[in-house]
């Protein structure tokens, strides 16, 4: 537990020269704004913070993140406002709290809806100043510590998020320590029965694998000076719990047989002694093919640089071994806190304007997915612990998830390379676009003016990046599809008043008809009509001139009246419907067929039901053909029947969004309604749709089958 005093030494021991009253002052601050309050855990707010600060401190953070650590629930609690903080405490702190606070103000349809938007607000204000990151990173760590107390389903969400989130952005941050007890902690909550069990067989063995420990480090020791290698330290330390684990579930085995539990590191002091050290080990202890990995010569992209290798140790027991120099030790375990570009005005590196870039990139990507569903998969997937290290012709790495494709790094190197993507050489040799990389794989991007993306191609990629990018093009060509049909039906339907889009936007007539179909503009009256959200119907009543409208309602109103006065005069006797003509039948009750549901222009036949007059079946219906033929007798069509008739569909197409609108905008711009509609899709991802629709001939429905067939994504059109 720490105290003010206590963490004003921490900070007075690195930040010499530096103005420590503000620190002071904020202290005093918060302790005042927080008087009697209690976090969640049940201690005073108060601790809370200076836990967080310290934290920070121990980071050896510049003197403003440690006092927006002291800050940060100032603004959630509403016990200060930005323009105070920033009075008080200078532009930047008010900042780094603002982007630490939770949006509380603003009411979400859905917890998921909420956490998106809170996380989507971290990655912005990250993007700006990564010290945000920072502080709530500390926070979240100070919460895990403390969560035990909370009630069971707030300790899994907070674990659950802490693991998918706050754990990988310590990684991508190079704070390898902070990334290990974040697991860790995470672990605990989420799966405790497990963390349990590999406690207890971690420590009951804990005297064996330390002795086995010393015996390594003595043989280590003695074969690099047999080498004239003078290790600075040999250190044998217990992997952590979370990432034993993993592997024991990645390769399904018992505890038992995970060898190496204790991962060993050689601090030497030059890069080339790193690389005589892996020599002098490879020499000695046999190394196991595909876990060798050089990350001197092609650093991650959070900097961390080290040798990795695996060998068959002492008694054949698998042992990992890093070997990296003092300076990459550091950075390792600290990270960006490391060379802190903050501290003193000191320049920005290379290798940290790189880390820089990537994170904006990452921002950038993810500001571009707007549903909280594929936001969040999307963080989750952007945020992956890479496996496969593969690079470009000039030796450039890019960082890939198992299973990556040729599509996927050339998204990762720029968002016109992937859309452009016609095919790739890996090492040389040309590839399918399918083809799974590998470690230290030379990848070469072929590209093509003409290409672009696939929908197929969200089968084949892996990153989120990949699958964001091809998304997002998909989406804007099927709005540019969508505002040239509906331009098409809109100009089509002026023609028959005599004007154009052109003519009504230069008289000014188009915001009256905005107005009456409630459109924010042109293009979003396009858009509607083109994906059938304002039907034809709807656009002919807002193009019809009001003397017109009225008329025609009158008309409605009239034919309503007279069909009234007709069916009481002939009420008691059934009426031939549908525009049929059946010989020398009267007062029988006619019905149209609903298995075949036949419209004119079919070749129908009438079947003497019992009980229920005359059933009109198409001539191939199966159903008449399984009748008795005594009880059939022809019928034809009315050359004055003028009535709509119900016709089925069945329609097969690519399950994409909106594809339910563009089928429903086609029925439309054909005249015709949609009675009923059914959609299903399959396991391969196909969308099968039962659509009953309302034509007035067989004319009318094979046109309407003709367009629905031109449809890009329609694989097939058929009547039921």
């Amino acid at each position: 537990m720490h105290d003010f005093k206590g963490l004003y030494s921490l900070a007075a021991s690195y930040l010499h020269g530096v103005d420590l009253a503000p620190l002071k002052a904020a202290y005093e601050f918060a302790a005042d704004r927080h008087a009697g309050k209690l976090h969640a855990c049940g201690e005073p707010y108060i601790q809370h913070l200076l836990e967080v600060a310290s934290i920070l401190a121990a980071m050896k953070m510049d003197r403003e993140t440690i006092i927006a650590g002291l800050l940060h629930g100032t603004l959630k609690e509403g016990v200060a406002t930005i323009p105070e903080l920033e009075k008080r405490f200078g532009h930047d702190v008010a900042n780094i709290v603002d982007g630490t606070t939770k949006i509380t103000n603003v009411q979400y349809n859905s917890k998921l809806a909420s956490q998106a938007e809170n996380i989507r607000k971290l990655f912005l204000a990250m993007g700006a100043d990564i010290r945000v990151l920072l502080v709530r990173l500390a926070d979240r760590l100070q919460d895990m510590v403390t969560l035990t107390t909370a009630p069971e389903e707030l300790r899994r969400h907070v674990a659950r998020e802490t693991m998918d989130l706050y754990a990988p952005l310590a990684s991508r941050l190079g704070i390898d320590w902070m990334k290990r007890e974040l697991e860790d902690h995470a672990f605990a909550y989420l799966f405790p029965v497990e963390y349990q069990e590999l406690t207890a067989h971690l420590e009951s063995s804990l005297a064996e694998r330390q002795v086995y420990v010393e015996e390594v480090i003595a043989i280590l020791d003695k074969k690099l000076k047999e080498n004239n290698i003078r290790p600075l330290r040999i250190i044998g330390r217990p992997k952590h719990l979370y990432s034993i684990y993993k592997k024991l579930m990645a390769q399904n085995i018992p505890l038992e047989r995970v060898y190496d539990k204790v991962a060993f590191r050689i601090i030497v002091s030059t890069v080339k002694e790193c690389y005589q050290a892996l020599g002098t080990v490879h020499a000695d202890w046999t190394p196991v093919p595909g876990r060798i990995k050089d990350f001197i010569s092609a650093p991650k992209s959070n900097n961390y640089q080290s040798l990795h290798t695996t060998v068959a140790g002492p008694r054949g027991h698998f042992i990992e071994i890093q070997i990296r120099t003092e300076e990459m030790d550091r950075i390792a375990q600290e990270g960006i806190a490391a060379h802190w570009a903050y501290k003193e005005g000191q320049k920005i590196s290379r290798s940290d304007a790189r880390l820089f870039k990537e994170l904006k990139t990452l921002v950038k990507t993810l500001q571009e997915v707007e549903d909280p569903n594929e936001f969040m998969d999307s963080v989750r997937g952007e945020l992956f612990e890479p496996d496969v290290y593969a690079l470009t012709p000039t030796g450039e790495v890019r960082e890939l998830p198992r299973g990556s494709t040729p599509i996927d790094f050339a998204y990762a190197i720029h968002t016109a390379v992937g859309d452009s993507c016609v095919g790739a050489k890996v090492n040389g040799q040309l590839v399918q676009l399918k083809h799974e990389l590998q470690n230290g794989d030379i990848v070469e991007i072929l590209t093509g003016k003409q290409q672009h993306p696939k929908r197929a191609w969200l089968q084949l990629v892996k990153t989120s990046r990949a699958r964001t990018r091809i998304r997002h093009w998909l989406r804007r060509e099927e709005k540019e599809r969508t505002l040239k049909l509906g331009r098409e039906i809109c100009e089509r339907e002026l023609k028959k008043y005599d004007v154009t889009l052109k003519r009504l936007i230069k008289n000014g007539q188009i915001r009256l008809l905005l107005k009456k179909l409630r459109c924010n503009g042109l293009d979003d009256m396009l858009a509607k009509v083109g994906s059938g959200k304002i039907s034809l119907q709807q656009l002919l009543r807002a193009l019809q001139p009001k003397e017109e409208r009225e008329e025609e309602a009158k008309q409605r109103q009239d034919e309503l009246l007279e069909k009234g006065k007709h069916e009481e005069e002939s009420r008691g006797r059934p009426v031939l419907r549908e525009g049929l003509d059946i010989e020398g039948i009267d007062n029988m009750l006619v019905k149209v067929s609903q298995c075949c549901k036949p419209v004119p222009g079919d070749d129908i036949v009438g079947f003497i039901t019992t009980g229920s007059g005359i059933s009109i079946h198409k001539a191939d219906c199966p159903n008449l053909l399984a009748t008795d033929p005594q009880r059939r007798l022809p019928v034809n069509w009315s050359a004055s029947g003028k009535t709509l008739h119900r016709a089925e569909l069945f329609i097969r197409s690519e399950n994409k969004r909106n594809i339910l609108a563009e089928i429903g905008g086609s029925i439309s711009a054909d005249d015709a309604d949609i009675v009923e509609f059914k959609a299903r899709t399959t396991p391969e991802d196909i969308a099968l749709f039962n659509v009953v629709v309302e034509v007035s001939d067989l004319q009318h429905l094979q046109h309407l089958q003709q367009h629905l067939q031109q449809m890009p994504e329609v694989i097939e059109v058929r009547r039921r």
